[in-house]
């Protein structure tokens, strides 16, 4: 079958939209056909070589459509049924997964090179070079072949606009707030950062029940935007929000400080290092340029003597199968903005204006509707 996709072939070169060949689904593996893919700033990681991939590859690891093929021992999902993909498959089975954190199943191991269960891949150019999916899915295509367990189903009267973004963004963010600080009823909590990931991250620490939400972001569009999902204060600089917090704290400093910028750096983990309080935590979601060191803290005063913590995590600390129908409950309770989120729509072929929007600060989340 032959397909449409966005590919990176070479670190720092363009999006190219080309025709693929895709073999047919093997065992315990579906062929969904896409309606929409969302545009996460993760996959420009690998097309700028901030984060490794193995190239060429096919982009996208937001997607929502319908399954058309089903290859032998698929038990989650059948012909015919609508589906949002998880960027992180869930197996069920393997150690973390029968613990409760299938935010860390086994089966992710390949997502950067695409390779699914067998150790190969199902795209293909014409040149005659194999092609893995992003994420082992490559949403960026019209269709792809996927692990069953990357699948979820999808209940009929959720978009597959909406549904696209709960595959990563939507739950990273929130998650970040909710599940990885662990964020309670009546904190200070500091965002910096309020693209995709950060404005979830604002509607997950407002769920939560925090006091104050206080945004850090030089871009005022997305400053204007985080007061519409739940912010209480914006600031264009870490050292405004530093004295706003300080007054608004006496002196005792934010709870939490949630890292979600679109590329992290030193200074802003020193930032947020700061603008904790005692006991306070630094919760990292950003990922930084691959071979850099991002995390330099003076022991004695940024993390011992006042009790600080420093918490990585992946996928917000979510259970794809529980939580990805979790938020969906709440946005079709209307506890959850969604809808909201999208900017602007995009055809395959305008991936690359897309992301150019998403760098000049224009969209907080473009979602690329395909074309069949």
């Amino acid at each position: 079958m032959r397909t449409m996709a966005a590919v990176v072939r070479e670190t720092g070169k363009p999006w190219e939209v080309t025709e693929l060949e895709l073999d047919d689904p093997q065992p315990g593996e579906v062929r969904i056909r896409f309606a929409v893919s969302g545009m996460c700033h993760s996959d420009e990681h690998i097309r700028t070589g901030d984060a490794w991939g193995r190239l060429p590859m096919v982009g996208g690891h937001e997607g929502a459509g319908v399954v058309e093929a089903v290859g032998p021992d698929v038990t989650r999902v059948r012909v015919g049924d609508r589906v949002v993909c998880s960027f992180i498959p869930a197996c069920g089975t393997c150690r973390y997964c029968s613990t409760g954190h299938q935010n860390l199943c086994d089966q992710g191991a390949q997502m950067q090179t695409g390779l699914l269960a067998d150790g190969t891949v199902r795209f293909h150019d014409d040149t005659g070079a194999d092609l893995g999916g992003f994420c082992m899915l490559g949403t960026f295509a019209q269709r792809s072949v996927v692990s069953q367990w990357s699948c979820v189903p999808l209940p009929d009267d959720i978009p597959f606009d909406v549904a696209a973004l709960v595959g990563c963004g939507v739950p990273t963010g929130w998650g970040t707030a909710v599940y990885a600080a662990g964020v309670r009823a009546g904190d200070t909590v500091v965002v910096f950062g309020s693209g995709g990931v950060g404005t979830n991250a604002v509607q997950g620490a407002r769920y939560a029940g925090a006091r104050f939400v206080v945004v850090v972001d030089p871009v005022e569009f997305k400053r204007e935007n985080a007061l519409r999902f739940g912010a209480t204060h914006v600031f264009a600089t870490a050292a405004e929000a530093q004295a706003a917090v300080t007054e608004l704290t006496w002196g005792q400093g934010a709870d939490h400080a949630l890292v979600t910028v679109g590329v992290l750096t030193p200074d802003v983990v020193d930032a947020a290092a700061e603008i904790v309080g005692k006991g306070g935590q630094v919760t990292i979601t950003s990922v930084g340029r691959t071979g850099d060191k991002h995390v330099q803290l003076a022991a004695n005063g940024a993390l011992v003597g006042y009790q600080r913590r420093i918490q990585g995590h992946v996928f917000g600390m979510c259970n794809p199968l529980y939580d990805i129908p979790r938020l969906l409950r709440l946005y079709r309770e209307g506890r959850l903005m969604l809808d909201e989120l999208i900017t602007r729509r995009y055809r395959l072929d305008e991936i690359n204006q897309g992301y150019q929007d998403l760098d000049d600060g224009k969209i907080i989340r473009g979602v690329i509707v395909h074309d069949d």
